[in-house]
C-alpha cells in the first residue's frame, strides 16, 4: 500500500534547482489514445449488435448468416455493399455524435448520470439518422425489427460498458492508483474551496499536493502553513518533487506571468488550468471543462501513448504469468534449497520506491545471512560503487547458495509476482531503496516517472559500470526512448545475460 513518499525520503532535495526540458514528467492524461480505443470499441459494438439482431430476426445460425450476408441473400437480396454502407454510416454517425458530446473525454470530466444521459442521446441521435437514411433510400424491405433491435443493443451495450469502466476507475482512485497530483497557485478563498472540492469528491481522481503562494493574494494561510510549499519562483521545483500532473491557477495576475508559466508547463509536460474570466485573451477558443462543480479552462494538456502503455501492461501480465507457471518447479526447488542451506526465511522483502514515489514491498529470494542488514555498517568500507549506489562483489554476508542465485539472477524471479500486482513492470529502471532516493538530486527523480522493472537497459548494458551518473543516464535514456520494441530487445538481451551467468 502506498505511503507518503516524502516522509520516507525526507526533505533532503529541497535545495535542488529547477529542471530543464530534458527531465520533464510524462502526464497521465491520454485523451487521444483513449478516444481512439473507445471509437474502435463503439464500431465493434455496432457490428456485433447488428449480427445479433439479424440472428434473432431470422432464427438462423452464425455460419448461415455469414454466407447469406456475403451472397446478398440475407435481407431480401440486398447487395452486401449496401448493408455494409448502412452499418458504416450508422457507426460514423455514432462516433461523430459521441465526439461532439465529449463522450471520449477523460472520466473525471463528467459525472456518471451526465455520461449516461449523453450516451443515450448519442445512440438515439445516430439511430434517427439511420432510420432517416433507410427512408430516403426506400429501404422498406429491410426489417424494422433488425434495425430497432440493433439500436437497442448498441444503446444498452455502450451504457453498460461505460458504467462498468467508470466504476472500475473509481475503485482505482479510491486505492490511490491512477490519480493526478495537483498544485494550486493562490492561497485565497477560491484556492481553499477548490482544494476542499478535490479532496471531498474522491472519484474525481485528484490528489492535492499543496498551495503555491502568490503575492497579493487574499490569503487565509500563514506563511508557515504546511500546505503552502513556496512561491511562484519555486513552482516547478515543487512540481517535480511532488510528481505533479496539473497546476490550477485560482488567482488573477498579469498575463505575462501566466504566459511564462504556460511555456514552462509545456516544457515540463505538466497540464495547466485556470478558472474562467481571467487573463483576457489568453484562453480564447479554449473549452471550459468542469472539475466536479468547478469550471476551468485548460491552457495545456499533455499526451502519452496510452495504447502502447496498455499493450505494455498486457505484455507484462502475460509474460509474468507464463514465467511463473513454467518456472514453478524451479521456484519450489530454490525455496527448498534456501531452507536447507542457511537459517532464515525463503524470501527477502524490502520497501522500495516505485512509480511516482509509491512505496511497495519488493520480493526476492534471500541470498544473504539472516542478520545481513545489521552487519551492513561493518562492510560499508568495501563499497565498490560511487555515490548513492552500494555494491560489493565478494560480500561476506552472501550465502554459498546465494552467490549461485545472484550469478544467474535467479534470486529476482519472485519479482514476477510484483509485476502481476502492478507494482513493477518486466522492463524499467530498478526500484531504489528509500535511503538511496534520499540522496537523489532533483533531476534524478526523473527515473521514478515510470514503473520500476525486473530488468532494464542498465542491467543489460551498463551493469558492471560503477558510475552512478551512467546508472541514471541509461535509465533516463530508456524513459525518453521507450517503445514496446525496445522492451522486447531488452528482454531478449536479458535472457542472454542470465544464461551467460554475468549477473551479480
Amino acid at each position: 500500500m502506498a505511503t507518503n513518499f516524502w516522509e520516507r525520503v525526507s526533505e533532503s532535495v529541497s535545495s535542488a534547482p529547477d529542471l530543464t526540458g530534458g527531465t520533464s514528467t510524462q502526464p497521465a492524461r491520454t485523451s487521444r489514445g483513449t478516444a481512439k480505443l473507445w471509437m474502435v470499441l463503439d464500431g465493434a459494438t455496432v457490428f456485433g449488435a447488428a449480427a445479433l439482431a439479424t440472428l434473432y430476426r431470422m432464427h438462423i445460425g452464425p455460419v448461415a448468416e455469414a454466407q447469406g450476408f456475403w451472397n446478398g441473400t440475407l435481407l431480401n437480396g440486398r447487395p452486401i455493399w449496401i448493408l455494409l454502407s448502412l452499418l458504416a454510416g450508422y457507426t460514423a454517425a455514432l462516433i461523430m455524435t459521441s465526439r461532439r458530446l465529449h463522450l471520449y473525454t477523460p472520466v473525471r470530466i463528467t459525472s456518471i448520470l451526465r455520461e449516461q444521459r449523453l450516451s443515450l442521446q448519442a445512440c438515439f441521435t445516430s439511430g434517427l439518422l439511420l432510420t432517416g437514411t433507410l427512408y430516403l433510400v426506400r429501404g422498406q424491405d429491410i426489417s424494422r425489427t433488425v434495425v430497432l433491435v440493433t439500436i437497442g443493443l448498441v444503446t444498452i451495450s455502450l451504457s453498460v460498458r461505460r458504467l462498468i469502466y467508470r466504476l472500475l476507475i473509481y475503485r482505482r482512485f479510491e486505492r490511490g492508483v491512477g490519480t493526478r497530483n495537483v498544485l494550486i497557485v493562490g492561497t485565497g478563498p477560491e484556492a481553499n474551496a477548490l482544494r476542499h472540492h478535490l479532496e471531498s469528491i474522491r472519484h474525481l481522481g485528484y490528489t492535492f499536493k499543496g498551495f503555491i503562494d502568490f503575492p497579493g493574494t487574499n490569503s487565509r494561510f500563514t506563511s508557515t502553513s504546511g500546505d503552502v510549499l513556496g512561491g511562484l519562483d519555486t513552482l516547478f521545483t515543487h512540481a517535480r518533487k511532488q510528481f505533479v500532473d496539473e497546476i490550477f491557477f485560482t488567482t488573477a495576475c498579469e498575463r505575462g506571468i501566466v504566459q511564462e508559466v504556460l511555456e514552462k508547463a509545456r516544457t515540463h509536460g505538466i497540464d495547466l488550468r485556470v478558472v474562467p474570466d481571467m487573463y483576457d485573451g489568453l484562453a480564447w477558443n479554449s473549452p471550459i471543462e468542469y472539475i466536479g462543480q468547478f469550471p476551468t479552462i485548460p491552457l495545456h494538456t499533455g499526451h502519452v501513448p496510452e495504447m502502447s502503455l496498455l499493450l505494455k501492461r498486457v505484455l507484462d501480465v502475460v509474460l509474468s504469468a507464463i514465467a511463473v507457471i513454467l518456472l514453478s518447479p524451479v521456484l519450489i526447488a530454490v525455496a527448498v534449497a534456501i531452507k536447507l542451506d542457511s537459517h532464515g526465511p525463503v524470501f527477502y522483502s524490502s520497501e522500495r520506491i516505485g512509480k511516482r514515489g509509491r512505496v511497495f514491498r519488493c520480493i526476492k529470494f534471500r541470498t544473504m545471512v539472516r542478520d545481513a542488514e545489521r552487519r551492513r555498517a561493518d562492510v560499508m568500507h568495501m563499497n565498490e560503487r560511487e555515490g548513492v549506489l552500494f555494491k560489493i562483489t565478494n560480500d561476506p554476508r552472501i550465502t554459498r547458495l546465494g552467490r549461485f542465485l545472484r550469478k544467474y539472477s535467479i534470486d529476482e524471479l519472485p519479482q514476477f509476482f510484483n509485476v502481476l500486482r502492478g507494482d513493477m513492470s518486466i522492463v524499467g529502471p530498478r526500484p531504489p531503496l528509500a535511503s538511496e532516493v534520499k540522496e537523489y538530486k532533483l533531476s534524478h527523480l526523473r527515473r521514478l516517472d515510470v514503473l520500476p522493472g525486473v530488468t532494464g537497459l542498465w542491467q543489460v548494458q551498463g551493469r558492471q559500470d560503477p558510475s552512478f551518473d551512467s546508472y541514471i543516464s541509461l535509465d533516463v535514456t530508456y524513459i525518453e526512448n521507450w517503445s514496446i520494441w525496445l522492451d522486447l530487445k531488452i528482454i531478449g538481451r536479458t535472457i542472454g545475460v542470465v544464461l551467460a551467468g554475468t549477473g551479480s
